[in-house]
Protein backbone atom coordinates (compact mmCIF):
# COMPACT_ATOMS: atom_id res chain seq x y z
CA UNK A 1 0.00 0.00 0.00
CA UNK A 2 3.06 2.26 0.22
CA UNK A 3 2.66 4.35 -2.79
CA UNK A 4 6.53 5.44 -4.05
CA UNK A 5 7.12 9.30 -3.69
CA UNK A 6 7.33 9.88 -7.07
CA UNK A 7 3.06 9.45 -7.25
CA UNK A 8 2.09 12.04 -4.38
CA UNK A 9 1.03 15.39 -4.78
CA UNK A 10 3.86 17.44 -4.72
CA UNK A 11 2.63 19.18 -1.09
CA UNK A 12 2.25 15.96 0.34
CA UNK A 13 6.03 14.60 -1.08
CA UNK A 14 8.78 14.49 1.72
CA UNK A 15 11.05 17.43 1.90
CA UNK A 16 15.23 17.32 1.88
CA UNK A 17 16.70 18.94 5.11
CA UNK A 18 17.72 21.84 2.86
CA UNK A 19 15.11 22.63 1.09
CA UNK A 20 12.68 23.28 5.06
CA UNK A 21 16.17 24.64 6.08
CA UNK A 22 15.10 28.40 4.97
CA UNK A 23 11.68 27.96 6.61
CA UNK A 24 13.02 26.92 9.48
CA UNK A 25 15.62 29.27 10.01
CA UNK A 26 12.82 32.21 8.90
CA UNK A 27 10.56 30.41 11.71
CA UNK A 28 13.64 30.95 14.09
CA UNK A 29 13.96 34.66 13.27
CA UNK A 30 10.22 35.42 13.74
CA UNK A 31 10.22 33.80 17.20
CA UNK A 32 13.60 35.90 17.93
CA UNK A 33 11.96 38.90 16.95
CA UNK A 34 8.23 38.15 18.45
CA UNK A 35 10.24 37.83 21.69
CA UNK A 36 12.46 40.53 21.56
CA UNK A 37 9.31 43.12 21.06
CA UNK A 38 7.38 41.25 23.73
CA UNK A 39 10.81 42.23 26.25
CA UNK A 40 10.97 45.85 24.66
CA UNK A 41 7.29 46.31 25.15
CA UNK A 42 7.29 45.31 28.71
CA UNK A 43 10.79 47.18 29.59
CA UNK A 44 8.79 50.18 28.29
CA UNK A 45 5.54 49.08 30.51
CA UNK A 46 7.94 49.59 33.07
CA UNK A 47 9.53 52.58 32.91
CA UNK A 48 6.02 54.08 32.11
CA UNK A 49 4.99 52.81 35.36
CA UNK A 50 8.36 54.12 36.87
CA UNK A 51 8.02 57.20 35.82
CA UNK A 52 5.04 57.74 37.20
CA UNK A 53 5.61 56.28 40.24
CA UNK A 54 8.05 59.09 40.44
CA UNK A 55 5.84 61.82 39.65
CA UNK A 56 3.48 60.63 42.25
CA UNK A 57 6.10 60.77 44.86
CA UNK A 58 7.63 63.83 43.58
CA UNK A 59 4.22 65.79 44.11
CA UNK A 60 3.83 63.81 47.59
CA UNK A 61 6.97 65.10 48.87
CA UNK A 62 8.13 67.82 47.15
CA UNK A 63 7.48 69.83 50.47
CA UNK A 64 9.69 67.94 52.84
CA UNK A 65 12.78 70.07 53.17
CA UNK A 66 10.56 73.28 52.72
CA UNK A 67 8.62 71.72 55.39
CA UNK A 68 10.94 70.39 57.74
CA UNK A 69 12.58 74.09 57.90
CA UNK A 70 9.56 75.69 58.72
CA UNK A 71 9.35 72.79 62.12
CA UNK A 72 11.52 74.57 64.17
CA UNK A 73 8.89 78.02 62.75
CA UNK A 74 6.00 76.07 64.79
CA UNK A 75 8.38 74.73 67.79
CA UNK A 76 8.86 77.88 68.20
CA UNK A 77 5.54 79.32 68.52
CA UNK A 78 4.52 76.78 70.52
CA UNK A 79 7.49 77.41 73.19
CA UNK A 80 6.61 80.72 73.10
CA UNK A 81 3.03 79.96 73.60
CA UNK A 82 3.97 77.85 76.52
CA UNK A 83 6.32 80.20 78.08
CA UNK A 84 3.67 82.65 79.46
CA UNK A 85 2.04 81.32 82.51
CA UNK A 86 -1.71 81.32 82.71
CA UNK A 87 -2.22 83.62 85.47
CA UNK A 88 0.10 86.42 84.14
CA UNK A 89 -2.17 86.26 80.18
CA UNK A 90 -5.20 87.31 82.36
CA UNK A 91 -4.16 90.68 84.17
CA UNK A 92 -2.22 91.79 81.14
CA UNK A 93 -4.34 92.61 78.17
CA UNK A 94 -1.43 93.44 75.79
CA UNK A 95 -0.15 90.27 76.51
CA UNK A 96 -3.16 88.24 76.34
CA UNK A 97 -3.09 90.17 72.68
CA UNK A 98 0.13 89.32 71.52
CA UNK A 99 -0.64 85.20 72.45
CA UNK A 100 -3.70 85.68 70.48
CA UNK A 101 -1.75 86.81 67.64
CA UNK A 102 0.79 84.28 68.14
CA UNK A 103 -1.87 81.47 68.38
CA UNK A 104 -3.80 82.39 65.60
CA UNK A 105 -0.53 82.36 63.31
CA UNK A 106 0.11 78.89 65.08
CA UNK A 107 -3.28 77.82 63.87
CA UNK A 108 -2.93 79.28 60.14
CA UNK A 109 0.46 77.45 60.09
CA UNK A 110 -0.80 73.94 60.92
CA UNK A 111 -4.20 74.27 58.72
CA UNK A 112 -1.53 74.77 56.12
CA UNK A 113 0.58 71.61 56.90
CA UNK A 114 -2.74 69.98 56.89
CA UNK A 115 -3.38 71.47 53.85
CA UNK A 116 -0.52 69.69 52.23
CA UNK A 117 0.02 66.57 53.60
CA UNK A 118 1.65 67.36 56.98
CA UNK A 119 0.13 66.35 59.81
CA UNK A 120 1.46 66.30 63.74
CA UNK A 121 2.24 63.77 66.08
CA UNK A 122 1.94 64.44 69.89
CA UNK A 123 2.07 61.01 71.46
CA UNK A 124 1.76 62.38 75.52
CA UNK A 125 1.18 58.48 76.13
CA UNK A 126 1.24 55.31 74.63
CA UNK A 127 3.86 52.63 73.82
CA UNK A 128 7.36 53.71 72.23
CA UNK A 129 7.29 52.92 68.61
CA UNK A 130 10.73 53.48 67.14
CA UNK A 131 9.63 53.96 63.61
CA UNK A 132 7.34 57.35 64.40
CA UNK A 133 9.56 58.60 68.23
CA UNK A 134 12.70 59.43 69.54
CA UNK A 135 13.57 58.61 72.92
CA UNK A 136 15.05 61.71 75.17
CA UNK A 137 15.18 60.34 78.39
CA UNK A 138 14.28 57.19 80.44
CA UNK A 139 13.15 57.78 84.16
CA UNK A 140 11.90 55.37 86.53
CA UNK A 141 7.92 56.20 86.71
CA UNK A 142 6.64 53.53 89.42
CA UNK A 143 3.29 51.93 87.75
CA UNK A 144 4.77 52.64 84.34
CA UNK A 145 5.90 49.65 82.12
CA UNK A 146 9.60 49.49 80.21
CA UNK A 147 9.05 51.35 76.69
CA UNK A 148 5.17 53.84 78.07
CA UNK A 149 5.62 56.95 76.98
CA UNK A 150 5.58 59.67 80.47
CA UNK A 151 6.16 62.96 78.49
CA UNK A 152 6.33 64.93 75.25
CA UNK A 153 9.24 66.72 74.36
CA UNK A 154 8.32 67.67 71.17
CA UNK A 155 5.73 66.97 68.67
CA UNK A 156 6.76 65.09 65.31
CA UNK A 157 5.45 65.39 61.57
CA UNK A 158 4.67 63.03 59.18
CA UNK A 159 3.96 63.77 55.30
CA UNK A 160 1.40 61.25 53.68
CA UNK A 161 3.26 58.17 55.07
CA UNK A 162 6.65 59.23 55.79
CA UNK A 163 7.81 60.19 58.53
CA UNK A 164 9.27 64.32 58.30
CA UNK A 165 10.51 64.53 61.96
CA UNK A 166 9.90 61.83 64.72
CA UNK A 167 8.24 62.97 67.73
CA UNK A 168 10.86 63.63 71.06
CA UNK A 169 9.75 61.47 73.74
CA UNK A 170 10.55 60.52 77.24
CA UNK A 171 9.75 56.97 78.05
CA UNK A 172 9.60 54.76 81.50
CA UNK A 173 12.75 52.54 82.31
CA UNK A 174 9.76 50.67 83.57
CA UNK A 175 9.09 48.96 86.98
CA UNK A 176 10.65 45.77 87.27
CA UNK A 177 7.42 44.19 88.14
CA UNK A 178 5.45 44.66 85.45
CA UNK A 179 6.25 43.35 81.88
CA UNK A 180 7.29 45.96 79.54
CA UNK A 181 4.76 48.11 77.64
CA UNK A 182 6.24 46.24 74.19
CA UNK A 183 5.82 42.45 75.24
CA UNK A 184 1.84 43.67 76.02
CA UNK A 185 1.64 45.12 72.42
CA UNK A 186 3.20 42.64 71.14
CA UNK A 187 0.83 39.74 72.73
CA UNK A 188 -2.33 40.99 71.28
Amino acid sequence: MNEPAQNLPPEEQPQAPEATSPLAALQAELADAKDKMLRALADAENTRKRAERMQIDTTKYAVSGFARDLLDVADNLRRALDAVPEGQRQGNEALNNLLQGIEATERVMLAAFEKNGIRKISPASGIFDPNHHEVMFEADVPGKKQGEIIQLVESGYMIADRLLRPARVGVAKGDPKMPSARSLDESV
